[in-house]
């Protein structure tokens, strides 16, 4: 969540930008087959200040473990490490259209690389690292950062908009298709091709965001009215919510719990709407013995007589579970987690809090407030339940340390160094278990 405007200012306080990351560690628990212990997903929260970044565990509802600070980078607007690895990358409002990226644990530089263009977001998985300019997309190579495709002319996109899938096998990337309606177009990011077009709405997107099999995309659109999910890549239509219908709101987050089973849709509003992705099983029709069974099977029958605009209404589903938050207007970003074994909805909010919920998954309803967090700069614990150059390619301008390796020059115009392979060693790339950052811009 960015929470720096376009003329450099800060959200609430020190805080610039905060997001979600899962990271799996070695964790108590039953022995598997192998006799080794099963990874437990403990979930971190990385914020970025006017005095550099932190990462913080999120193993606890009562306390936000510090697990690291750096100070050396200033006006940190946007912080992405890759899962539970010492990569991460980093840009700063003093250099918006640098690329920074390190081996935190180490200290070290790998690289960096400017880009014509303001950084909007960027993207990590095991295989690739997606950098998101206004008008285009760069990607490149995880372990040696080699520029391997760009989309180039896209239509404009000011707030970054792009989801990417952390699965193994099916990286697609998710990015709009349309400045005036909300067509998602479909990348598969491992054999560098366009890979669908979907028409999710009518209205330009406003969010996205993949499950972690890679194989559903959930969608919004700047009415905010209908929340869609797609199969991936074939684009077929298996969900389709209701968040409301009295007003249109700005779709902040979306977010699939782990086991993809529930959807999480925050707003600019009080409500956080959870849904459940399930099929409801058609039971064998029965003639009705009352007045009112009759009614109802006149009114289903109707409805193939009605607009489609209407009768969609009547398939939609609605919000298994709710959350109101303490406050209405403030950007927020939304995630769905496990935390001490109960289901949580955590949500961090351009006031500079961290409110975490406890969902009931099997009951819904409105989940209840249990812990809220101060992500100032202070990271103090409330107990409260309440001009450029003309090219359009990036060019490395530095390697650091250990880091340097022999430079390259590639087909697309990127000039730049490579990772030195005890570099990429480091870094758990292979880590099944590892699961993706969860984001979101505001500007």
């Amino acid at each position: 969540m960015n929470l720096a405007s376009q003329s450099g200012e800060a959200g609430a306080g020190q805080l610039l930008f905060a997001n979600f990351n899962q990271d799996n560690t070695e964790a108590e628990g039953e022995a598997g087959s192998q006799g080794a212990q099963r990874k437990a997903a403990v979930w971190s929260l990385a914020v970025g200040s006017k005095s550099g970044y932190k990462f913080f565990s999120l193993s606890s509802v009562d306390k936000l473990e510090q697990i690291y600070e750096c100070t050396d980078t200033e006006d940190v607007c946007i912080v992405e490490r890759l899962f539970s690895s010492s990569l991460v990358a980093i840009v700063s409002l003093k250099a918006p259209r640098k690329l920074k990226v390190c081996h935190f644990k180490k200290g070290t530089e790998i690289c960096n690389y400017s880009y014509s263009n303001t950084i909007l977001a960027v993207k990590l998985n095991r295989q690739r690292l997606i950098v998101c300019l206004e008008e285009s997309l760069y990607i490149h190579n995880i372990r040696d950062m080699k520029v391997l495709h760009t989309i180039r002319e896209t239509p404009p996109n000011p707030a970054g908009l792009c989801a990417l899938s952390i699965h193994n096998d099916n990286g697609y990337l998710a990015y709009p298709g349309s400045a005036t309606i909300g067509e998602v177009q479909v990348f598969d990011t491992m054999n560098l091709r366009a890979a669908n077009m979907i028409p999710a709405h009518d209205s330009p997107l406003a969010a996205l965001a993949f499950d972690s099999s890679g194989t559903k995309l959930a969608t919004a659109s700047e009415k905010g009215t209908v929340i869609r999910v797609f199969s991936i890549p074939e684009g077929q239509k298996l969900f389709e919510f209701r968040r409301g219908v009295k007003r249109c709101v700005s779709i902040c987050s979306l977010a699939f719990s782990m086991d993809s089973m529930f959807l999480s849709a925050s707003s600019n509003t009080e409500t956080v709407h959870i849904f459940k992705l399930e099929t409801v099983k058609e039971k064998p029709q029965e003639e009705p013995t009352t007045w009112t069974g009759y009614f109802g099977k006149v009114l289903m029958a109707s409805t193939s007589y009605l607009p489609s605009q209407v009768t969609e209404m009547f398939n939609q589903g609605r919000a298994f579970a709710t959350v109101r938050l303490p406050f209405c207007g403030h950007k927020n970003i939304c995630s769905l987690a496990t935390i001490q074994k109960i289901p949580r909805l955590l949500v961090g909010a351009s006031d500079g809090y961290l409110y975490m919920y406890n969902l009931d998954p099997q009951e819904g309803g409105e989940c209840t407030l249990m812990k809220q967090h101060k992500l100032d700069g202070s990271m103090e614990t409330t107990n409260e339940i309440l001009d450029s150059a003309s090219h359009d390619c990036p060019l490395v301008t530095q390697a650091y340390g250990t880091a340097v390796a022999t430079a390259y020059t590639d087909e697309l115009g990127a000039v730049g160094g490579t990772c030195l392979e005890e570099e990429a060693s480091a870094l758990r790339l292979e880590e099944d278990s590892e699961h993706p950052p969860m984001i979101l811009r505001t500007d």
